[in-house]
Order: C-alpha cells, then sequence, then structure tokens
C-alpha cells in the first residue's frame, strides 16, 4: 500500500511523478519539516516561489493539529508575514483588529494607550485564534504542487555529522519508506526530539508562575480594546476576539493558579472579575480553564549540519507581551528566505555556512525579546517599592515620551530589527 498524504493522491508525493507508487517509493526533497503546526506551514509556503521541494511530517491529523482551543495576540509583523504569503484575504476578516491596546499596573490609575496612530497601522495588534490560522495554513498548503504533507506519520533522522544528505524513514499509518533531504527543520516544539537527538544544549529556567487561559463572553461590547494589567502575582491579559468574546492569559504563581483552576465555577468567576474589572459588565464562561507553566529557554545555536530549529523548538518565554507565536512565525519567514537564496545561487541548504545566516539573524533578535519579557515580569510581578516606583516613572514616561512609547511599540510588533523579506511583501 501507498503512504497515505494530506489531500492528495500518493503519486504526487513521489520524488518522480511517473515512478510507480509503491510502499517503497523514496521521498526525495529538499528541505523536510518536522511539525505541522503554524511555525512549520508558515515556512512551508515561504519555500514555494523558490521552486524547491518541501515535505512537512506531522503526527496528528490535520483534523486534530488545527483544532487546538487556543487564542493569540498576533502581531502586525506575523500579520505581515501572513500577507506576503496571500493568506490575508482568509485570515483578515476573522481576527480581531485591535484599535487600542491598554497596559497598566495594578491598581495605578495611569495606563499607556496604544493606538494604531502609534505606528501608522490598521491595527495595534491582533487577536488570532489557532483553528482560523491553521486552516488558512492547510489550504494554502493543500494548493501548492511542491509541498508534500504527511500526516499522523512521524520520521525517524539519522543526523551523521559531515554527510551529504539527511536520510530518514517516514512512517505512515499505511507503513515505512525512505526519505531523503539536503536539511531538515524541527519545528516540533519546546520537547523537540529532533533538538534531544542532536544533543543541542539550552538555557533557560522555570518561572514561578503558571499561566491559566480561558474565552469569556462579556456583557458589553470589548470594542477591540486588549488589556495587560500587571499584578504584584503576574499579569493578566485581556484579547478581544470575535464574536464579542475574549480570551483571558491569568499568571500566577503555581499554587494559587492550581488553587484557582480548582474552584467551582462561580468562585473562579468571582475571582476573575476582581482582576478582569467592570468595563464589560458581566462576564460568562465559555470554556474550561487551562492552565500550563511558564519558562524562558534558549538554544545555545540553531544550526548544526543538515539540521535547523525554529520556533518552540528553539525558544520559548514568558506569555506577558504576546512574543512566543510571533516569534517564532519571524524565525520561520527568515529561514525560508535564507534557504530561498542559497538554492537559487545552488548552494548546499544543509551546510553551517549557508544556515548561520538565519542563525545569526534569529538568535540574537529572540535574545531581545527574551530579555525583554523576563525583565517585564520580574520588574512587574513584585510589591518592592523602589522597583513600584520605577514602572510607573516608566508608564508616565512612556506617556509623556512618544518617540519612546514608539520604539516600544515597535520592538512589541516585530517592527523593529530586521524584517524578513515576507513581511516587507506584505506590507505594500
Amino acid at each position: 500500500m501507498t503512504a497515505t498524504p494530506f489531500l492528495r493522491q500518493p503519486q504526487d508525493y513521489l520524488a518522480k511523478p511517473d515512478a510507480a507508487p509503491t510502499s517503497q517509493s523514496a521521498v526525495t526533497v529538499d528541505v523536510v519539516i518536522v511539525g505541522g503546526g503554524i511555525v512549520g506551514l508558515t515556512l512551508a509556503l515561504g519555500l514555494i516561489p523558490s521552486g524547491m521541494q518541501v515535505a512537512v511530517v506531522e503526527a496528528q491529523t490535520p483534523e486534530a493539529a488545527a483544532s487546538r482551543q487556543r487564542a493569540y495576540a498576533f502581531s502586525l509583523t506575523s500579520g505581515d508575514i501572513f500577507k506576503g504569503l496571500g493568506l490575508w484575504p482568509q485570515v483578515g476578516p476573522q481576527i480581531t483588529h485591535f484599535q487600542q491596546v491598554r497596559l497598566s499596573d495594578g491598581d495605578y490609575p495611569r495606563a499607556v494607550q496604544f493606538v494604531p496612530a502609534d505606528l501608522g497601522a490598521e491595527a495595534v495588534y491582533y487577536g488570532a485564534e489557532h483553528p482560523v490560522l491553521m486552516q488558512a495554513l492547510q489550504q494554502a498548503v493543500e494548493q501548492a504542487a511542491n509541498i508534500h504533507y504527511f500526516s499522523s506519520a512521524s520520521l525517524t533522522v539519522d543526523l551523521q555529522p559531515g554527510s551529504h544528505q539527511v536520510m530518514a524513514r517516514l512512517t505512515t499509518p499505511e507503513g515505512d519508506r525512505p526519505l531523503q533531504a539536503a536539511l531538515v527543520v524541527a519545528a516540533d516544539g519546546k520537547q523537540s526530539p529532533l533538538r534531544r537527538q542532536a544533543q543541542i544544549q539550552t538555557f533557560g529556567w522555570q518561572y514561578w508562575q503558571s499561566c491559566i487561559t480561558t474565552v469569556l463572553e462579556p456583557e458589553a461590547d470589548h470594542q477591540n480594546t486588549a488589556y495587560e494589567r500587571f499584578w504584584p502575582s503576574g499579569p493578566f491579559a485581556i484579547l478581544p476576539l470575535p464574536g464579542q468574546r475574549c480570551q483571558i492569559v491569568w499568571t500566577a504563581p503555581h499554587d494559587q493558579a492550581k488553587a484557582m483552576v480548582d474552584l467551582p465555577e462561580a468562585e473562579f468567576m468571582a475571582e476573575l472579575e476582581r482582576r478582569y474589572g467592570r468595563q464589560m459588565g458581566r462576564l460568562k464562561r465559555l470554556t474550561t480553564p487551562a492552565m500550563f507553566p511558564v519558562q524562558l529557554m534558549q538554544c545555545n545555536r540553531y544550526v548544526q549540519h543538515r539540521l535547523a530549529l525554529v520556533g518552540d523548538a528553539a525558544h520559548s518565554c514568558h506569555p506577558v507581551g504576546g512574543q512566543g507565536l510571533n516569534m517564532g512565525i519571524r524565525d520561520a519567514a527568515a529561514l525560508a528566505e535564507v534557504l530561498s537564496d542559497a538554492y537559487g545561487r545552488g548552494l548546499d541548504l544543509g551546510t553551517v555556512n549557508v544556515l548561520r545566516r538565519y542563525e545569526r539573524w534569529r538568535r540574537w533578535e529572540n535574545w531581545v525579546i527574551l530579555s525583554f519579557t523576563d525583565l517585564l515580569t520580574r520588574s512587574f510581578s513584585n510589591h518592592i517599592w523602589p522597583l513600584v516606583i520605577l514602572r510607573r516613572l516608566g508608564i508616565e514616561g512612556l506617556n509623556a515620551i512618544p518617540p519612546l512609547k514608539r520604539l516600544a511599540l515597535r520592538l512589541m510588533t516585530g517592527r523593529l530589527g530586521k524584517v524578513p523579506r515576507l513581511a516587507q511583501v506584505g506590507r505594500r
């Protein structure tokens, strides 16, 4: 039997279209991406114009991969990348365009207000739900002749120093087949098996906090306004979503977070409303609260011979400011640009000389974001009076000095630093 790829006939996935489709038919591609989430599919689509052959290996079914109940703060640069990929006609109408973002410190009455005019853009940020992004990406993959998508599949890779190509075994429900590529990309998450196999070391720590997420329906219009309020226990964010819903991202010390998740719904909502405020009236909970620990993680390298890491496989940050997914999307766009340029020049995509251009670009910029989010959460998650005074002076300074506020906003929206070519195309 032949392997069954996602949404196409098996023969479309063979290295030679005229070859007889058998279970032993080798798959020969330029790049194989392990992980078919948002970051992995963004990378695959970014490689389409180069003409190179790309395989995506996803452990779940397409439906399961797209069904995660999660919403993200989606940055302007991530939006520009999706525009550059041609996905905005599908995605744009299904996400929230934040017309205001308010940052405040606990019960301090003053807040920093960011509005689209601060960047000359249509929004400050976007609120995007996981299924909306994934369905757009998957449909584009379906239409791409040079992307070969294998679902419910795994890849066993032989990472040999100095090898001339990646030799791997692709396993699907229909059987095994050999796969060859110039490069394998790990887009397989925080616990990346590929990163561990390659013995790439990581630096970082677990925070003393966990995050609680749930979706609410407020009584009043959220007016496309997002909130990030810093309490001593941790930041509390409200992300407006389509259909007059909001997702909250509530950070608290582990024991407190666990105790709150275990509360009866009425008590949980009473505690939540105390932090949420009354600006949108009564709240109705739509989803069961979920809790996850948070950490800072950075790899000591993003590349080695015939391997590159992107997204959560390469780094992880505190959810304050909504940076995690956006960092991964910029990784994908940057790696697509580096590989496309190298392919156009006839270079070997898996050599360290080619891949280090990506590493130099993204590892440094990600360090800036990791440091920024760590500084935010440590500075605001405490009662230390000198820090309380300093951070409230910082709020006043951002309000009083517009260039400083615009600089902070450019950092948070991904428009500070080297912008991937895909994003530049999307902004035209």
